[in-house]
């Protein structure tokens, strides 16, 4: 009789505890909300480009800035220099002649 008291008030602590994070969620989802609604503000603001992805090179930095031949402007064959270049594949636009 002592362990079926024990789990039933074991039980009813977590469906408190549910309850209580769920309201819980409530309330954070709207800070969150006015949250980015601020950071959307503030990139506007600032007029903000793409978020930067990797620090090594320009054209890695602000992909849809780079064109075709900026990681080979150093010499024309010569391989790149930065992983993060085999990782990124080409702007379309680019390769495409737009």
């Amino acid at each position: 009789m002592l362990k079926a008291r024990l789990f039933l008030w074991l039980i009813k602590i977590e469906i408190l505890l549910l309850i209580g994070l769920y309201i819980h969620s409530h309330f954070m989802v709207g800070l969150r909300e006015r949250e980015i609604y601020g950071k959307r503000q503030l990139v506007r603001e600032l007029s903000l480009t793409d978020m930067a992805l990797f620090t090594e090179a320009r054209y890695t930095r602000d992909i849809s800035q780079a064109d075709m031949f900026t990681p080979f402007q150093d010499f024309p064959s010569s391989f790149d220099h930065f992983p993060a270049g085999s990782i990124i594949e080409p702007n379309r636009d680019n390769v495409r002649g737009r």
